[in-house]
């Protein structure tokens, strides 16, 4: 939630509705055709999020390859290992491959994720003599693969072959893999290129369990797995990776959520499910990505992604809520890091900006910050937080064991990170070791010797892409509401009309409110009873601002502009409609 000073003074805009409706539109509730026809929905097959809709396997490049690589291991029985990543897309992505493998009957199988503070990203040559350990025939690259030229010619210098199975932006250079299925990848076809890297591997499980149909694998042995089983994995590495919502990564959400409504989850996401205090009867792709996923993202963050990776794999409960608890262990300790390290990081701000801090203009176009004993593991946390204050894009560097300097890269929209970055590479090809990423995250290594002429060079950049209506922070509304319409039946609508995520944003609403009262509850939130202007006195609504306190709000009776979502509140088994206050500026 924000709260309005001299820089983070946002503002407010509504999103231009278009004069004339499609038919199909004007068959909905009005405010369901408002919301989507500001979301580029131009047909209403794109508002059917049921499997049929799903995009069809073969459109991948490299899944006939990748099909037949998989089908030669499973009927030589060879040994299969999945090299995950240290995020929640990585760790849905192995318990993905893992299960999808053994439910069709392989159980040579296993799995390594690089320890992020020993090997790094990827498939390194490092991490492949790791494996090489363990005698596999084939690896299997999960979220990660597309830049690992090196670790793949590694790979096969010991006779192992590779599979790639990736859905971040290649470089110049593609390894020479046995398989690569990648819909960024040149000349493929597949149309949501947003997919994450666990919907590439769901959609490489499906491929092959169709071969393995016609090629008559399974029998009354070996029964056919109903892959849908693992959507709940798919939708929460989804939602976790922040990908825009595309409709096939809408469909993907939708029925993993569905399946996990109606109780079909799997033991480990269940009791993570629980442990984050959310009942998954009522669960929302908003609480995957704000509760759940930070719990896995711990392991990977503070210590070994192994952790969570074990949890999504258990199927008994009791070890289950070990490995659960242990998750949230670990968030709390993430958060604690955390929070120490933005109040250094905001002081070292105030300080580079104390000359003039009156207004946004004085902030620079991007902001880079580094700290020696930072947490690697937690900048890329850090970085959102400083990029959500200051809208601008932000790069935190740690200092490795190696004493290269880690950064973690938050943007903003406007500025494709990967490409600036790369930019910067082929200006200054010295100053970056390596790099990879995407539009709106980005990782690299540089030596700390660099780090001055890093900033220079890498503001200089964005300076070529950000124009100052870019640079301003707007918030953009759906409108007002109807004091009529601020009830429990339109939050339900709402919230059934999702799953809402990036770039295809929760309906977000602006209107003016009288404070009739507040409070604090859990120490740190502020809860309000707000009355529209607009309305007669008797008509008050509930709201919560999380994670701000009195001192920073306007006094009792004075009015505010406010955004907000409407939410539902659910407390001792009754449920009432309350606004979410995203931002709020006295009148």
């Amino acid at each position: 939630m924000t709260v309005v000073n001299s820089r983070t003074k946002r503002k407010i805009c509504r999103r231009q509705q278009p004069e004339n409706l499609p038919a199909f539109l004007l068959e909905l509730p009005p405010i369901l055709a408002r919301v989507y026809s500001t979301r580029n929905i131009h047909s209403a097959s794109e508002l059917d999020n049921s499997l049929k809709g799903l995009l069809p396997f073969n459109k991948l490049k490299g899944m006939d390859k990748a099909v037949q690589l998989l089908m030669d291991a499973l009927k030589s029985k060879a040994s299969i290992l999945i090299i995950g990543d240290f995020d929640v897309d990585g760790a849905t992505s192995t318990a993905v491959a893992v299960r999808a493998l053994k439910l069709m009957g392989h159980d040579n199988v296993s799995y390594l994720v690089p320890n992020r503070f020993e090997y790094g990203y990827g498939l390194t040559p490092e991490i492949v003599d790791v494996a090489q350990k363990s005698n596999p025939d084939l690896i299997i690259t999960v979220d990660n693969g597309i830049a690992s030229v090196a670790g793949v010619i590694r790979a096969k210098e010991l006779g192992i072959k590779v599979l790639v199975t990736d859905h971040h932006l290649p470089g110049d250079t593609l390894p020479d893999a046995d398989a690569i299925v990648n819909p960024n990848q040149p000349d493929d076809e597949f149309e949501c290129k947003a997919t994450a890297g666990v919907g590439v591997i769901f959609y490489t499980m499906m491929a092959l369990r169709t071969a393995l149909r016609d090629a008559n694998w399974f029998n009354d042995e070996r029964v056919e797995p109903n892959l849908a089983e693992l959507l709940d994995l798919v939708a929460l590495g989804t939602v976790a990776d922040v990908v825009p919502l595309e409709h096939n990564n809408r469909i993907l959400i939708s029925q993993g959520l569905a399946r996990i409504r109606s109780g079909k989850v799997s033991t480990g996401l269940k009791v993570l499910i629980d442990v984050a205090k959310r009942d998954y009867r009522q669960l929302k792709a908003s609480d995957m990505g704000f509760a759940i996923a930070p719990r896995i993202n711990a392991a990977g963050r503070l210590e070994d992604m192994s952790v969570g990776i074990e949890c999504l794999l258990c199927d008994d409960e009791a070890k289950a809520s070990i490995l659960a608890t242990e998750l949230d262990t670990l968030n709390h300790s993430r958060r604690e890091i955390e929070n120490e390290m933005k109040q250094q990081a905001f002081q070292i701000l105030d300080s580079l900006l104390k000359e003039d801090t009156s207004t946004s203009e004085s902030v620079p176009v991007a902001l880079c910050l580094h700290q020696d004993d930072w947490h690697e593991g937690v900048i890329g946390i850090l970085a959102s937080r400083i990029k959500d204050y200051f809208h601008r894009p932000v790069i935190v560097f740690a200092t490795a064991k190696d004493e290269m300097l880690k950064g973690s890269a938050r943007s903003i929209p406007g500025l494709h990170l990967r490409d600036v970055l790369d930019e910067v590479s082929k200006l200054k090809p010295e100053l970056i070791e390596k790099f990879g990423g995407h539009a709106m995250a980005a990782g690299l290594t540089i030596a700390k010797s660099n780090l001055k002429e890093f900033e220079l060079a890498f503001e200089k950049q964005v300076a070529k892409h950000l124009t100052d209506e870019k640079l301003q922070n707007v918030l953009l509304t759906d409108g007002n509401l109807e004091t009529n319409e601020i009830n429990i039946d339109t939050a339900e609508l709402l919230q059934s009309a999702g799953p809402w995520g990036q770039h295809f944003p929760e309906p977000l609403f602006d209107g003016q409110f009288e404070i009739v009262n507040k409070r604090i509850v859990g120490e740190k939130h502020l809860k309000l009873v707000l009355r529209s202007v607009d309305s007669d006195k008797s008509h008050t609504i509930d709201a919560i601002a999380f994670n701000t306190t009195d001192s920073h709000w306007p006094a009792e009776s004075s009015r505010v502009d406010t955004v907000f979502k409407l939410d539902i509140n659910e407390y001792m088994g009754n449920r009432s409609a309350q606004l979410l206050v995203e931002y709020i500026e006295p009148v």
